[in-house]
């Protein structure tokens, strides 16, 4: 299950007429922890400005997020529905929050029971808000494949080198 990180970050800009503006984005990223998600938002932010702060990172609670190829902002969905406890047989009600990208609040509300429409239980969507999120950085596997620096080598090269260098010694 991914867990999700709300990154705000902030640096200044130069406007048309040459003043310096201060600009604060949000973003959210998947990271497994306060400083993975704050090392992802140094990669992979490229504001055009020399520099930028980190200004704050929170865990953002998600129970799912859907993205769509089309959608500039994102919406916070308030998704209940309600389950029956079996040992008691009381109707419990259960809060899920979730994201979705559109370009508007009904097509908002469209996606979401799109994405829902598999869903057994009943639902219903109880708030939709506007986000200031800007974009959304889910984990790729690719991201784990670092590459080795050109310096360095491994570490059973350089043991077979001493030992040969050693061989060749004695």
């Amino acid at each position: 299950m991914a867990s999700w990180y709300l990154g705000k970050i902030r640096y200044q800009k130069e406007d048309e007429a040459g003043s310096l503006k201060t600009i604060n984005e949000v973003y959210l990223v998947d990271a497994v922890s306060y400083t993975e998600s704050e090392a992802r938002l140094y990669k992979q932010i490229v504001t055009g400005a020399s520099e930028f702060s980190v200004m704050s990172i929170s865990r953002m609670r998600l129970a799912d997020l859907f993205a769509f190829e089309e959608g500039e902002q994102w919406f916070k969905a308030k998704v209940i529905y309600f389950s029956v406890d079996e040992k008691s047989g009381k109707e419990k009600k259960i809060v899920n929050y979730m994201l979705v990208n559109a370009d508007g609040i009904q097509q908002a509300l469209d996606r979401i029971n799109e994405s829902m429409r598999n869903f057994l239980i009943p639902y219903e969507t109880t708030d939709i808000v506007l986000t200031p999120i800007l974009d959304v950085f889910p984990y790729t596997a690719e991201e784990d494949e670092q590459e080795i620096p050109a310096n360095m080598r491994p570490l059973s090269e350089v043991k077979a080198e001493r030992a040969e260098a050693e061989a060749i010694s004695e």
